[in-house]
């Protein structure tokens, strides 16, 4: 089959490209490589492209039909969201927007977009459902919820097939060594804290001990990258449906908090860490975990990574081999 992948540099990009290759298919990535790291050069159709260039995404998209188009092309730095909202806007609505009307214009109708559990906003459950209410509270979740009302209107006016992936935290590398997370600037927790050990720096500061959750600091669900793009493999087999206008969520459905992940690098990484809590961040929800039961029933997907440590221990390898 011949896949378009937008933000194929980037790193949940990247590892779907190579798990694609693996299965012998034909890639073509879109990126404007302004993050990330193109592997695999040699394997794949590679055309540097902004996907806010309309004129040059419509004739590039004219020149071949694709089974179906693998969209992570986006910034996705919440808090630059806030400070720069104009900037996001035009990069991941609309650039997507851009994508989506090349697609109807040249009949590539099948779309797997990559959003976020950031449309949810502040949880009302323990773990959060599909059906939950969509409040972001942020530009960056608010950009994603928007791509999400768009493509449920097209399906039910055109015959256009998307899936939306709600990603929780996307975390570890593929077990290669040859990619994984780097995010400049770095904002995720287990990469920026992978980065201040490898530079041996040992300092590592926590927003907030002062949560309703087990030690007091925010409760996060974990995923790792390779789960996520086997997800959204499985995802293909949706679109023989006439209609199809899916959202799931992606994570393992178990949360930890951040002072348990800095106890899980220690064990993995061997060095101990010296720990400052500082004031919470305004808007950082305590707790965010997946119900992941629709995922799991509809698509006969699961996480082949369950434990914890194994995700962070292969961030680690890849971190220790990387040039950052």
């Amino acid at each position: 089959m011949k896949f378009l992948v937008t933000g194929g540099a980037g790193y949940i990009g990247s590892h779907m490209v190579k798990f694609l290759l693996s299965k012998n298919h034909e890639v073509t990535v879109f990126d404007n490589l302004s993050t990330g790291k193109l592997i695999n050069k040699n394997k794949i159709n590679f055309i540097k492209v902004d996907l806010v260039n309309h004129k040059k995404l419509d004739q590039l998209m004219s020149k071949k039909k694709f089974d179906a188009v693998f969209h992570f092309a986006a910034l996705s730095i919440v808090n630059e969201s806030e400070k720069k909202p104009r900037k996001y806007y035009m990069n991941n609505v609309l650039g997507t927007k851009n994508l989506i009307n090349s697609m109807i214009k040249y009949k590539i109708n099948n779309l797997i977009f990559s959003s976020s559990a950031s449309v949810y906003g502040i949880p009302k459950t323990k773990k959060i459902l599909e059906t939950h209410q969509m409040k972001p509270i942020s530009e960056y979740g608010r950009n994603k919820k928007e791509i999400e009302k768009i493509l449920a209107q097209l399906g039910k006016k055109k015959n256009f097939k998307s899936i939306s992936f709600r990603y929780f935290n996307a975390a570890g590398a593929d077990e290669s060594e040859k990619i994984g997370e780097n995010h400049k600037p770095e904002t995720h927790l287990i990469p920026k804290i992978l980065n201040l050990i490898k530079r041996k720096q040992k300092k590592v500061y926590i927003y907030g001990n002062s949560y309703k959750t087990i030690d007091g600091t925010c409760v996060r669900d974990y995923i790792h990258v390779n789960d996520i793009v086997r997800a959204h493999y499985y995802g293909l087999k949706k679109f023989r449906q006439k209609k199809c206008i899916l959202n799931y969520n992606i994570g393992s459905g178990k949360g930890y908090s951040v002072l348990e992940i800095i106890n899980g690098i220690e064990k993995v990484t061997r060095v101990k860490l010296k720990i400052i809590f500082k004031k919470k961040r305004k808007g950082d929800p305590p707790i965010l975990v997946a119900d992941c039961k629709k995922i799991l029933r509809d698509l006969k997907w699961k996480p082949k990574y369950k434990n914890i440590d194994k995700i962070l221990l292969t961030a680690w390898q890849w971190h220790k081999k990387s040039f950052i």
